[in-house]
């Protein structure tokens, strides 16, 4: 493949990691994005010292409303030209939508819907200018139905979802495309952060490998969305979801959600 170099956010955990493994491996450059700057260190020093790419680092708090703005200006001070966007980060969390705070519920507008959209506004001009560039936005399952006990959660999701959609249509003929990553229930640090580690919907997550392989691929061909990652009961009630009377779903979802 060409020299690219991808941006990667949320890179030192879960799929994150993943994505950088899959470009690395194949001589792509990288910016690694995330919050723990100890842990950016570790990590920019682990992908040189195995895969010898040039490896840059970027902390920025997501939760913050002017995350993207720091990551873009960033991006320019280095003098770097990014390829491929990985808009990775992303947190759940369980509870009522009245149980959790409003802190909270911003906070993840903030990380899973703002950061990833204007992230898309600043990168996407030049990417239409170069007419070549990929978007690969990571977003879940949990788009395809409202979900009680994360109500909000999935409801980020569906907007990333129905973002990504119109925008790859867009993008036709302009050598750019954005596809959506829509995973199960993964083995990441994600049921833990969010304390949804007891629940049916995690016994028997996945595991992230082939899940960032079918996205990465996916992105590279150009997809509009790519579903991955489904154990045996979630493939076949994805399936059947759109048949399903939305109360008895919904029921259902609270039911995987709820800690045991």
């Amino acid at each position: 493949m060409k020299h690219t170099t991808a941006l990667i956010t949320g890179s030192t955990g879960g799929l994150g990691i993943e994505f950088v493994k899959l470009h690395a491996r194949q001589g792509g450059d990288v910016i690694l994005v995330g919050r723990d700057e100890n842990k950016l260190d570790e990590q920019k020093k682990w992908v040189k010292d195995t895969y010898h790419v040039q490896v840059y680092s970027i902390a920025a708090d997501f939760t913050n409303y002017n995350a993207a703005e720091t990551i873009y200006n960033t991006v320019r001070d280095l003098g770097v030209t990014v390829d491929y966007l990985i808009n990775n980060a992303g947190f759940g969390g369980q509870g009522t939508f009245v149980e959790r705070t409003i802190e909270q519920d911003l906070y993840m507008a903030n990380v899973n819907m703002i950061t990833p959209t204007k992230l898309m506004k600043l990168f996407l001009p030049e990417f239409i200018a170069r007419n070549s560039g990929r978007i690969l936005n990571v977003s879940s399952t949990a788009a395809l139905i409202p979900g009680p006990l994360q109500a909000e959660y999935y409801a980020t999701k569906a907007y990333l979802t129905s973002l990504s959609n119109a925008v790859w249509y867009e993008l036709k003929d302009t050598g750019v495309s954005c596809t959506v990553l829509m995973p199960g229930a993964m083995a990441t640090g994600f049921a833990a952060a969010g304390g949804l580690a007891d629940t049916k919907m995690f016994a028997n997550a996945g595991k992230p490998e082939q899940v960032a392989k079918d996205g990465y691929e996916g992105m590279m061909k150009g997809e509009m969305s790519v579903i991955s990652g489904l154990p045996g009961w979630q493939k076949g009630f994805v399936k059947l979801m759109p048949m399903m009377p939305k109360k008895i779903t919904m029921g259902f979802i609270a039911d995987q959600q709820t800690v045991k």
